[in-house]
């Protein structure tokens, strides 16, 4: 799969892409990371990709040329037969979760959009986006952050990119529920015991008992995951 990150700071966007397991499969060539720097494409001699915007207010605006004219190059380098998406990543999008990551995942060609200062003009929206995706009701100076956990959500999807497909299966929001809590050594530690089922051996009670406290977890940190789970 072929990730296109549309930026201002594409140094910043390969710095944490690089790292971990999704470097490592940049590295194989199981997913690749590609970084358009929208600067390039400001039609001025200053490279000037904002200005103020119309009606007034706080802040500067991204113009829609150099995000547009950034677009049709991405555009122009991805096979014509390629399945491609325009994502922006913007607060006013669906907040992104595990089946939108799935979703995405089944694209050729990821193209993200990353705004900047107070926002894109509406025009590029309109002419380049297919959706837009928040990653949470906050706000940050920047799209480049949920750029790069937008990739490395949908990227270890991909196969090859992780060790095992039950990686991603069996854990922790993928299965519908919370993960349950797991230990490894030492058997004791400030008092604390590893629960005496993990070393029974007897591989259906643990699985019981995963299930079920991964339903009490699931139950007290975010009970809205219960709403649509078959118990």
């Amino acid at each position: 799969m072929n990730f296109h990150i549309m930026t201002l700071f594409p140094d910043l966007v390969d710095t944490v892409l690089s790292e971990s397991i999704i470097g490592r499969g940049r590295e194989a060539g199981v997913i690749s990371v590609k970084l358009y720097n929208i600067r390039d494409y400001a039609n001025n001699k200053h490279n000037k990709v904002d200005d103020t915007p119309y009606g007034g207010g706080m802040g500067m605006l991204m113009a829609a040329p150099p995000v547009c004219d950034c677009h049709d190059a991405v555009c122009s380098g991805i096979p014509s037969d390629s399945k491609k998406y325009t994502v922006y990543m913007s607060p006013k999008g669906k907040i992104l979760d595990h089946k939108t990551a799935v979703r995405l995942s089944e694209y050729d060609d990821l193209i993200i959009l990353c705004g900047h200062y107070e926002g894109i003009d509406e025009r590029a929206i309109e002419e380049v986006v297919d959706e837009q995706i928040s990653i949470g009701d906050y706000v940050l100076t920047g799209g480049e952050l949920p750029a790069c956990i937008l990739v490395d959500c949908v990227a270890r999807l991909i196969p090859g990119v992780l060790a095992d497909s039950a990686c991603y299966e069996d854990e922790s929001i993928a299965s519908g529920l919370l993960e349950y809590p797991q230990y490894t050594r030492p058997y004791e530690y400030r008092g604390r015991k590893v629960p005496d089922i993990l070393l029974s051996g007897h591989h259906e009670n643990i699985a019981k008992w995963r299930r079920e406290q991964a339903l009490k977890v699931t139950e007290e940190n975010r009970p809205d995951l219960l709403k649509n789970h078959t118990i």
